[in-house]
């Protein structure tokens, strides 16, 4: 935290462009944490949460409802195959903690009470709330808290860049399923497995192999184990598709949206469930088989309404189609940004990118430095006009959906010309 001694201050922001105190103009290349869809200043959003705070700014769901609250839950529901129920938050980790705490519960609201265990995927991340801290748990980020965090079992997940000598890429990706499936056959305390849609985003972008997720789907139907979801960055279209895991042909029992369905514009989270799931909480107040949880700004009327007209907007503007288009330019710089020398491998889905960076093309060891590469890419890329941010060795492209071509050209463009001024 010492390196960084000076900020940025954005002061304002329309399109896809962020410009500083100083008139500098940044490219939004992190879609403001990955949450961007339709970039900054959209007149629909703003005059929504306008309309809206004139109406009504904010009232309590505990004993109350709401109408846009009530419109958006019927709105997830149908766009989500499945799912009955909506219950609201206000980030993705606290929707994930709600998750954990419904599956939980559902095993002993139906007095199958032994069933506590919960399992996870390597690598996986859920948030930084010491739930999403012990299920997602990546080491370089939580390891100083790992006395204090309640014990997961984590699967090992096929990186197809960094699989263990004697494997193939297929060899890794059985190996992995049928860990699971020894897991579940020899332990029935498993309540419910936990995993991100599609891929892995803060644990370096690592993109599912087709089928994986569908396995593992048919593994806890097989064995009675809850699967538990997270589209928090994975779904609304990041990774080409609406909902992320009916591309991926796996039902959940529970699911976590967050980030991209308000835009980008305000903060909400979501955890949707089955019927099944939901009418296991139903009882007398003495049976004492309601959720005890709820947020202060849940089901907030200001960040629901402009979640409605978010989603109206995915359907006026055909947004997937054109995110599917779009993200097409990823593929032309592959082997562009493959040749440089510190790069050992590239990874796209839909709207993400990863580059990892290496000291060694053979070795695949970790470009390493002394100083926060975070930080180091950061200041680069702003001098080349664009926002970068890198988790570790690996460089993000996250950028707000509607992104045009010739914008992620530029920023493709620009983030080349970073890496090979970094490599300097």
């Amino acid at each position: 935290m010492k390196e960084w001694d000076f900020f940025n201050e954005i002061i304002k922001a329309k399109g896809m462009w962020l410009t500083d105190s100083n008139g500098n103009n940044l490219l939004d290349g992190v879609a403001s944490m990955w949450c961007n869809v339709w970039g900054h200043s959209k007149p629909e959003l703003v005059n929504a949460i306008i309309k809206q705070s004139k109406k009504l700014q904010h009232t309590s769901l505990f004993n109350l409802t709401n109408e846009p609250a009530e419109k958006l839950a019927e709105n997830l529901v149908k766009i989500s195959p499945g799912m009955h129920r909506v219950f609201y938050s206000d980030n993705g980790s606290s929707a994930m903690e709600i998750a954990f705490k419904i599956a939980l519960q559902y095993w002993n609201n139906t007095g199958v009470k032994e069933k506590t265990k919960i399992v996870a995927l390597e690598n996986g991340y859920h948030g930084d709330t010491f739930g999403a801290m012990a299920v997602g748990y990546i080491p370089k980020f939580f390891d100083k808290f790992k006395k204090q965090l309640f014990s997961t079992i984590q699967i090992p997940v096929p990186n197809k860049y960094r699989i263990p000598k004697g494997y193939t890429y297929l060899d890794y990706q059985n190996f992995c399923i049928e860990k699971i499936e020894n897991q579940f056959s020899n332990d029935d305390k498993i309540a419910a497995f936990v995993m991100e849609s599609g891929a892995q985003v803060a644990g370096g972008v690592i993109i599912f192999p087709k089928g994986f997720q569908r396995k593992i789907s048919k593994i806890c139907k097989k064995y009675n184990v809850l699967l538990v979801l997270d589209e928090i960055a994975t779904g609304f279209g990041r990774l080409g598709s609406m909902i992320q895991y009916t591309e991926q042909n796996s039902i959940p029992d529970i699911v976590a949206y967050g980030k991209m369905m308000t835009g980008g514009y305000l903060t909400m989270g979501a955890t949707l469930t089955t019927k099944k799931i939901y009418d296991s909480f139903l009882g007398e107040f003495n049976d004492s088989k309601h959720l005890f949880h709820g947020h202060t700004f849940t089901g907030n009327p200001l960040s629901a309404a402009v979640s409605n007209e978010n989603l109206k907007l995915y359907q006026k503007n055909n947004l997937i189609k054109k995110i599917q288009k779009t993200s097409k330019v990823f593929e032309e710089y592959f082997d562009k940004i493959t040749e440089i020398e510190i790069v050992g491998d590239v990874r796209q889905k839909g709207m993400l990118m990863g580059i990892e960076l290496v000291k060694d093309k053979k070795t695949k060891v970790p470009i390493y430095s002394k100083k926060s590469l975070n930080k180091i890419f950061f200041e680069e890329g702003k001098k080349h006009g664009i926002y970068l941010r890198t988790l570790g060795n690996i460089v993000m492209l996250v950028p707000p959906l509607a992104i045009s071509e010739e914008e992620l050209d530029l920023l493709l463009s620009r983030t080349v010309k970073t890496i090979k001024s970094v490599q300097t």
